[in-house]
């Protein structure tokens, strides 16, 4: 007797969650919640998107189409996401049709809306960097050169961003917004010393549960490694930016995983160093993949428990130091080369961690990880970079 597609869950169970959108995060949403006896449902942009290949309920569709979200919403008692991308009226037709949608439209509007989320945070006190709307090369240069520019809506990995130091070069900037209907953003460019990052778990009912800063390092706008916790970060710089994080989750209303991008600027001789907020992400976050081996919770376990409002678990570190590498594609597109990566990089380290997405390979797309643990930042540093170069190609096929 065969099984219904999609079924639905037994009395007693745990409620299914929605999940929008078939990327790496869904798919690592796929081990916790199996572990927990949590299902899940996918819509995902094509039957064979990377969570779609370990998420059996799966509906196709368009996040920006309101009658697939609501095919992929039935039987559902929350919708949640693996991007920011589905339109704002969407999730209030969905609220309306009474589900609970985690993050709710409210608080993913500031990770959606570069220039809300500024706003916001500028009435809140939270320190951020200058900034200002502008809408031609004249307010660029008003402003001050050199400076960045954002598009409003609809960038990441360093897409819909700027670095402008004249006035003529802004004009790809505004080309672009007119593109799609989006408003430019201007922020000063930051002398910062390095970028780090505060993730925080929250639920409904207001728990909520911070993880260690971390220092993340960008190559091309995408990030590309990080060190768990962040070394030589001052303590009290450290619990600040863990405060940040926490009060900008409570006021934003956020359920599930946040994560606060930060810059740290160094100390002078008449200020100390500080974070400045860059960017904010609702939904479990590259920064936070080193949790998958290196806390005694993971940010996807943490994110499925606080949107179904369960007991948030420890975000303490299971060893002094955790390495995650991304591993970026080549133009080599055949993603079976990866695999056959695994007999040296396992064999050469038998501690290491791989996570794989089943992405096709493109140039600079992320389509895996490895995290590297232990005692000894710098032998960590080692082992997590050869791996995730060894997977990328870049060091032909010797062995040692």
């Amino acid at each position: 007797m065969a099984l219904p597609a999609t079924p639905g869950p037994a009395p007693g169970r745990a409620p299914r969650t929605a999940v929008i959108g078939g990327g790496q995060l869904a798919r690592m949403m796929a081990t916790p919640a199996a572990e927990l006896a949590l299902p899940l449902r996918l819509l995902a942009e094509g039957p064979d998107v990377a969570a779609a290949q370990v998420i059996g309920d799966v509906v196709v569709g368009d996040h920006t189409d309101l009658a697939d979200l609501r095919r992929a919403a039935e039987g559902c008692a929350v919708v949640t996401f693996d991007h920011e991308h589905v339109p704002t009226e969407h999730l209030r037709a969905l609220e309306a049709d009474g589900l609970a949608v985690r993050p709710g439209p409210d608080a993913l509007v500031h990770a959606q809306d570069k220039i809300v989320m500024r706003e916001r945070l500028t009435a809140l006190g939270v320190p951020c960097p200058r900034h200002a709307v502008v809408t031609d090369a004249a307010e660029v240069e008003a402003f001050g050169l050199p400076c960045v520019l954002k598009t409003s809506r609809g960038g990441y990995d360093g897409k819909g961003v700027w670095v402008v130091r004249s006035a003529e070069e802004s004009a790809a900037a505004f080309e672009a917004a007119a593109a799609s209907g989006v408003r430019v953003l201007a922020e000063e460019l930051v002398d910062f010393r390095r970028e780090l990052s505060a993730l925080v778990a929250r639920s409904p009912s207001g728990q909520a549960a911070a993880y260690p800063v971390v220092a993340s390092l960008q190559t091309n706008g995408i990030c590309h490694e990080v060190v768990a916790p962040a070394p030589d970060l001052d303590p009290e710089l450290s619990a600040h930016a863990q405060e940040v994080a926490l009060r900008v989750a409570g006021e934003l209303g956020v359920v599930g995983i946040l994560a606060v991008e930060l810059f740290e600027t160094a100390p002078t001789s008449t200020e100390p160093g500080r974070i400045l907020v860059n960017e904010l992400a609702m939904r479990p976050h590259n920064t936070g993949h080193w949790t998958q081996d290196g806390a005694v919770t993971s940010q996807f376990e943490n994110h499925l428990r606080a949107v179904l409002d369960l007991p948030l678990g420890s975000p303490a570190p299971r060893e002094r130091w955790t390495v995650m590498v991304n591993i970026l594609g080549s133009d080599d597109p055949d993603v079976g080369r990866l695999y056959d990566g695994y007999p040296h990089a396992l064999a050469r380290d038998p501690r290491l961690r791989v996570h794989l997405y089943g992405k096709d390979l493109r140039p600079g797309r992320k389509v895996g990880h490895v995290n590297a643990y232990g005692d000894d930042l710098e032998d960590c540093l080692e082992r997590a970079r050869h791996a995730a170069a060894w997977f990328a190609g870049e060091l032909g096929n010797e062995s040692e």
